[in-house]
C-alpha cells in the first residue's frame, strides 16, 4: 500500500465540466434577440432608425403583439391611442403572414391617424 499517486484523476473534472455545459447550453435557449419568433422578409435595402418606434409583430398564425405585449385586434386601438401620431409605427409580419392581415392592420394603424407605419425586413 505504499504505491506513490503520481497520476491526476481527470474523471471528476470532465464529469463537473459536462454538467456546466449542459447547464450553460440549456440556459442560453432561452436567451435570444426577440421574444417572439417571426421570420423576417428580405429586402435589398433596409432603414436604420434612430428613434424607438412602436412596434407591432404579426406572426405567422395571426397573433398581435404591440412592443412584444400579446393584444386582440380589439385592444389594438386602445393600446395606440395613448401614442403621439407623429410618432413611428414598424410593423414587424412574418414572411408567411397573410397578405390580408398584414394590410388589415397596417390601415387600421394608419385609420387612427399614424402616417409613419413601415415594414421591418432583414437585409438580403
Amino acid at each position: 500500500m505504499d504505491r506513490e499517486l503520481n497520476q491526476i484523476n481527470v474523471i471528476p473534472l470532465v464529469d463537473v465540466m459536462l454538467v456546466l455545459l449542459v447547464i450553460v447550453l440549456t440556459s442560453a435557449t432561452f436567451i435570444s434577440a426577440g421574444q417572439i419568433p417571426v421570420n423576417l422578409a428580405k429586402a435589398a435595402a433596409a432603414n436604420e432608425r434612430q428613434d424607438t418606434p412602436r412596434i407591432i409583430t404579426v406572426t405567422a398564425e395571426g397573433e398581435l403583439f404591440v412592443n412584444d405585449r400579446p393584444v386582440t385586434d380589439e385592444q389594438l386601438d386602445a393600446t395606440l391611442n395613448s401614442h403621439p401620431r407623429e410618432s413611428l409605427v414598424l410593423v414587424r409580419a412574418d414572411r408567411v403572414t397573410r397578405l390580408e392581415r398584414f394590410v388589415t392592420v397596417v390601415d387600421r394603424v394608419r385609420g387612427l391617424g399614424f402616417h409613419q407605419v413601415s415594414l421591418e425586413v432583414t437585409r438580403a
